[in-house]
């Protein structure tokens, strides 16, 4: 199916260093979004290492035998191994990490495959209803699993930014991969949660449902978070599937 897609980034309106990072391969093969943390130095260098590490990892075994799943993994864990070793060169960025969320677009397979670590999304709008497909690695996140916090508490828990997993960690042990279904009319939004701290889901799907081209939309939806207040870095991708008119 044929895809149109725009990325952007913003400091946002309180931080001095813009930590996130993304990728957007020219093909339209495959996107990356990378949300740093660490400190200055630290969270910029990890997720920009993050995101080249994964970038150079896909197109060199783009053409081999390997599975989108196996792929995604290893292209993860290349990042993961480049940021710990980065860490030991440079004991100042010790505490140096990332999230990453990837979707894969390969033209042997149906649908896309995507990966994530951390608590970047990936959103999925079709016809009026926008839905989240990762599932976060926050605290808040398991909590809300387990029936300890609401949905509500959890967007305002004072705990609500404390990662699970993140790239940068010996003990990183899940990288969520799945595969998920898309259809001509869907819009597909990779953020980092610089946007999903500032708007609503209802917020987010009015602005995907009524801009037409992806510029407009990325440039909309980090105008509007900035707007409410812009307390973080935000980073956006959307992707058109089908035609722009959908």
């Amino acid at each position: 199916m044929k895809r149109y897609f725009a990325g952007m980034t913003d400091t946002g309106n309180v931080r001095n260093v813009n930590q996130d990072a993304y990728y957007i391969d020219p093909e339209g093969r495959f996107f990356i979004v990378a949300d740093g943390m660490g400190g200055h130095a630290g969270g910029q260098e990890a997720s920009l290492m993050a995101t080249q590490t994964i970038k150079e990892y896909i197109l060199e075994h783009w053409d081999s035998s390997d599975q989108s799943p196996i792929l995604l993994k290893n292209a993860f864990v290349a990042a993961n191994n480049a940021i710990l070793k980065d860490q030991q060169k440079h004991p100042e960025r010790s505490d140096m990490g990332t999230t990453g969320v990837v979707a894969l677009f390969r033209e042997d397979e149906e649908n896309p495959w995507f990966a994530n670590v951390g608590d970047s999304r990936l959103y999925r709008l079709r016809g009026h209803q926008l839905q989240q497909i990762t599932e976060d690695q926050t605290w808040v996140a398991q909590a809300v699993k387990r029936n300890a916090l609401t949905p509500d508490e959890a967007r305002t828990h004072p705990w609500r930014h404390v990662l699970s997993q993140c790239l940068g960690r010996e003990d990183l042990a899940e990288i969520s991969i799945d595969q998920m279904d898309v259809q001509p009319g869907d819009r597909l939004l990779l953020c980092s949660d610089g946007l999903t701290e500032e708007l609503a889901d209802t917020i987010i799907a009015s602005n995907l449902k009524s801009i037409r081209a992806c510029e407009t939309a990325a440039t909309a939806l980090i105008k509007a978070a900035k707007d409410r207040e812009g307390r973080d870095n935000i980073t956006v991708i959307i992707i058109a599937v089908g035609s722009l008119d959908s």
